[in-house]
């Protein structure tokens, strides 16, 4: 039995909460680089804000990438539900719960296809919700014919309190992530289900001889990524208080960069709530910083990627290397670990999501 000192340097390791310590070494920099703008309260509450609606988008592919699907459709149905709500509101006269209401359903219908294509159709998750996501902006087209659809609707009480109604500068966005984070952290760790997408992310054909009905566990995860990516598309027509045919464009690429980020924390070489979290603020936090030191366009793009390229990196390469090296020790010392023997080796599906 370990002590508590021993228990807690894992804990505060590198390897479990690097990201925590690059997000604090970030701090740093910016509060140095610009030290009248960064270091203010209101630098805190933009990053906080600014970032919701990322980190609603980025734990939608979480249950997913668990059970070792990718979901790329998660910003075309954000950018559906953003316009459908608008479009109902303003062209149709609906409330804003009937409004909102006929969205998620559209939303609920993209994850029902998906689901269907992927799992039942058996087509690659990657192609198939790709595929998906083209002719879901087909339609935003057909709806928007690439224009914003704006209107007073959507900036009056109660669909502006949504996204705008705040507390002591914390706006309702950041109570919705972090509810949504807590309900995954709790299915994914404290929950058979969650054992089970972890079990099919890793070794899909084990578990389905354990008796995992591994094709279910698939279709709810893309049924969940849909509504929650579609709730995020709502919160942003709330936000800006028009819907835009390309809302969800700009996020694709940080969701997937959080996700990869947090599956090196906490719980490394799994997928989880509360790590993708820290890498959502670590990443808003960065490109906030950059806006305020530098005006260059190119700067947040730059960062978002080489932050997803490290994370690759990391959730590939460290948990693979002990492994490697194991074996050329073994080489030296007596006969090779039979291959498939170590934990390490099984860990590594999750984060690199090729083994099949």
């Amino acid at each position: 039995m370990t002590s508590v000192p021993t228990r807690l340097a894992a804990t505060l390791s590198f390897r479990t909460i690097g990201a925590v310590y690059v997000w604090l070494a970030i701090v740093v920099l910016f509060s140095i680089w610009a030290p009248d703008t960064f270091p203010t309260a209101i630098t805190v509450k933009q990053v906080l804000n600014g970032n919701a609606v990322a980190g609603l988008v980025a734990l939608s592919v979480v249950p997913p990438l668990a059970a070792r699907v990718f979901d790329l459709s998660v910003a075309y149905t954000m950018s559906l539900t953003s316009v459908l709500t608008a479009h109902f509101l303003v062209s149709t006269g609906l409330g804003p719960f009937t409004a909102t209401a006929l969205a998620m359903a559209a939303a609920l219908l993209v994850g029902v296809v998906n689901a269907l294509v992927v799992v039942v159709l058996r087509v690659d998750s990657f192609i198939a919700t790709l595929a998906t996501g083209a002719l879901i902006q087909s339609l935003i087209t057909m709806v928007t014919n690439d224009s914003s659809i704006t209107g007073v609707q959507l900036l009056a009480k109660p669909f502006a309190n949504i996204a705008q109604l705040d507390a002591g500068g914390i706006t309702l966005p950041v109570l919705y992530l972090l509810l949504a984070a807590l309900a995954i952290w709790f299915v994914l760790e404290h929950t058979a289900t969650g054992r089970r997408l972890y079990a099919t992310g890793f070794n899909a054909d084990a578990a389905r001889l354990q008796g995992v009905r591994t094709d279910r566990l698939r279709f709810g995860t893309l049924v969940t990524s849909a509504l929650l990516s579609g709730f995020a598309g709502v919160v942003f027509a709330s936000s800006v208080g028009s819907g835009s045919p390309t809302a969800g464009s700009p996020y694709l690429l940080s969701a997937y960069a959080a996700a990869f980020v947090g599956a090196t924390q906490l719980r490394a070489g799994r997928f989880n709530a509360w790590g993708t979290v820290i890498a959502v603020l670590l990443l808003g936090t960065g490109i906030t910083g950059l806006g305020l030191a530098t005006s260059a366009q190119w700067a947040a793009s730059l960062f978002t990627g080489s932050v997803l390229i490290v994370a690759l990196v990391l959730t590939g390469g460290r948990i693979a290397l002990p492994t490697v090296l194991r074996r050329r020790a073994g080489k030296l010392s007596g006969p090779d670990e039979p291959e498939g023997s170590t934990d390490d080796e099984s860990r590594a599906v999750p984060a690199g999501g090729s083994r099949s």
